[in-house]
């Protein structure tokens, strides 16, 4: 199978805009750096990377006869807000699993942004003082336990929508998407830039990347900044779920390792904590371009970006022994969303 022949729900506005973010170049010195914008990409709720994926899920769900959407993530999860956003638009519940996964003292962490977003949309919010963890969570399966107990029918979406068996494959068409828009701009992405925590959207990438490059394409690096600061789990599971991906559309072969290029040193003490690495990126970004970040995933992808592009000889910047980008590349940087989470970090500012 091709990504063609999956169903897809549109959730999104088509393909997520392109522009070249020339002040910010300018002032780097390196490479020329661009952004795709999956901030801006859906007029439900903000939108964000998670819609995207939730695109090729949703045929599932609708299958599937299921009346409640049952996820999970921290308590500033953009992706909870995404599902909870999906459900108010098919017209089902949504029960929302928020777990401590940052260690983060604002006292108004568990009311405002993401979450709020959420109650206002309806989710059944469920606060759980559990930490951060990549993995499939208890909390969740006992809330779809819970949701089948009182006589509902639940649809599971893990964490980020990663372990689902169609979660990478939003940003596998990401890829093609972003092979069009080239064609359309008259631009060569060689180096693609994207934060990486529960892993999928950068496994689907990687995928798509492979599948475009087997049929003629041009070969490029899917450079993935850690911001799980679980490197070696979350690497494990950006092949996993890469290799899942490449066996439903047909790619014939497995992703290697070497695909897998996941650069730590930006992830900052823990999981959505920002260091003042995450915090310069932001100010740097915004102050450059007006172009806003947040503290837990573009604030900390960017200050990789910003260091590998515009240092290139420095010994830090060499993360995993893969070198900088050259001065020569132009670089895509994936703009996930996020940026609702700053009000639960307005002491940094």
């Amino acid at each position: 199978m091709a990504i063609t022949d999956f169903e897809r729900y549109p959730l999104t506005f088509g393909p997520s805009p392109v522009h070249e973010l020339k002040r910010l170049s300018d002032h780097l010195g390196g490479a020329r750096v661009w952004a795709k914008r999956e901030d801006v990409n859906s007029g439900l709720a903000f939108g964000g990377n998670k819609t995207r994926k939730l695109e090729y899920i949703v045929p599932d769900i609708l299958a599937s006869g299921a009346d409640t959407l049952v996820s999970i993530g921290g308590y500033q999860s953009n992706h909870t807000r995404q599902v909870a956003a999906v459900a108010a638009h098919l017209g089902l519940k949504s029960r929302l699993v928020q777990e401590r996964w940052v260690d983060w003292d604002d006292p108004v962490n568990d009311t405002v942004g993401n979450i709020e977003l959420s109650r206002i949309m309806g989710a059944e919010v469920h606060l759980d003082s559990a930490g951060f963890d990549i993995g499939i969570r208890s909390s969740w399966e006992n809330a779809i336990a819970e949701v089948e107990a009182a006589g509902g029918k639940p649809y599971p979406i893990p964490a980020g929508a990663s372990e689902h068996k169609f979660g990478a494959l939003g940003f596998v068409n990401w890829a093609y998407e972003v092979a069009e828009q080239e064609k359309e701009l008259g631009v060569f992405f060689d180096t693609i830039v994207v934060c990486t925590v529960t892993g999928s959207t950068h496994a689907g990438m990687i995928t798509g990347f492979a599948a475009l490059e087997a049929a003629g394409g041009p070969k490029r690096q899917v450079i993935g900044i850690d911001a799980s600061a679980t490197l070696e789990k979350t690497r494990d599971q950006v092949k996993r779920i890469a290799n899942n991906a490449a066996e439903l559309i047909g790619l014939g072969r497995e992703i290697t390792d070497a695909e897998v290029d996941i650069r730590p040193g930006w992830e900052g003490p823990a999981y959505g904590i920002p260091d003042e690495s995450t915090v310069n990126a932001i100010r740097t970004t915004a102050e450059l371009e007006g172009v806003i970040l947040d503290p837990v995933y573009e604030g900390k992808s960017m200050a990789g970006l910003l260091d590998l592009v515009g240092q290139a000889d420095a010994d830090r910047r060499n993360a995993g022994g893969r070198g900088a980008v050259g001065k020569d590349s132009t670089v895509l940087y994936a703009h996930l969303g996020g940026q609702l989470a700053l009000n639960a970090y307005s002491s940094i500012f």
